[in-house]
């Protein structure tokens, strides 16, 4: 019995030493961290928050990198700091997409500059910006799942005060539900998501992670749980897909995976343009 258990251990063990296996489950539990909260996004319509919070992963590599500490906790502390600084000046006199703007080119060109004076982290830098699946190593893959789980467990918890405050704000004030604190629950998923997402398509790709799968699940669902399933399986088959593609032809891995997700979106989109509408 023993030495059959042994044996089963070695056996996976063997599997993760492969880097296609482990990107593939890199990418697909960036994919599930992604899925739910990028239903929020598109339905309260925050992907320059996105976007603004993902730039600013690019500063938090610099930091980690200057005190020689780990990448994915240099890139949550920055996503957090960003967010919360978006969620603290909205309403304080510019508009709101304005100050978005400002806020990601501004953290993305701090970032760059900061990165620029660190030695040796020149190599590194495409990686950082367009992610780099495929030397996801067997500790980063712990941390991205971890990751992921803690972002669908904080969102499971809360999702019924979530889809009220997004969906009916009135209802949820009605209901003493604070708006305020379920921005906070999507500003804290959203800093854990950008940190696991690093590693699998890089600062400038995650906002497409994000946005696209839920954008091609939307004309597919009925219902908001329904098309966070639809999402997690477009962007799990995305990413998969991706690596592959990218692994076939030699092309950029997170690059190509957005390139497959916007492909199933063109395809639900045109889909559900032609569904043949019922009579009344």
């Amino acid at each position: 019995m023993i030495t059959i258990t042994t044996m089963t251990m070695t056996t996976h063990m063997t599997m993760l030493d492969d880097f296609m296996v482990r990107a593939g489950l890199a990418g697909i539990g960036t994919a599930l961290a992604a899925a739910p909260l990028g239903c929020f996004v598109v339905w309260r319509r925050m992907a320059y928050f996105g976007d603004a919070t993902a730039h600013a992963a690019l500063l938090g590599v610099a930091l980690s990198l200057a005190f020689q500490g780990p990448i994915m906790l240099g890139v949550l502390a920055a996503a957090l700091v960003m967010a919360m600084m978006v969620q603290g000046l909205s309403g304080r006199g510019l508009a709101e997409d304005t100050l978005l703007g400002v806020l990601a080119h501004a953290a993305l060109a701090i970032g760059l500059v900061a990165v620029s004076f660190i030695s040796g982290a020149r190599v590194d830098l495409m990686g950082y910006l367009f992610g780099d699946i495929l030397a996801v190593t067997v500790f980063d893959l712990g941390l991205i799942w971890a990751g992921a789980a803690a972002v669908i467990a904080l969102l499971v918890w809360r999702w019924q005060r979530l889809l009220t405050a997004t969906l009916n704000p009135d209802l949820a004030q009605a209901s003493g539900i604070s708006s305020r604190a379920e921005q906070l629950v999507l500003t804290v998923a959203l800093a854990l998501t950008v940190a696991v997402a690093i590693k699998s398509v890089g600062a400038l790709l995650i906002g497409a992670l994000l946005i696209i799968p839920p954008a091609a699940a939307r004309p597919l669902a009925r219902t908001p749980e329904a098309m966070a399933l639809i999402t997690a399986g477009i962007g799990s088959v995305s990413a998969l897909a991706g690596l592959g593609a990218s692994f076939q032809f030699d092309t950029p891995t997170g690059p190509t995976i957005v390139c497959v997700a916007a492909a199933v979106f063109c395809l639900t989109a045109l889909a559900s343009r032609l569904r043949p509408i019922n009579p009344r």
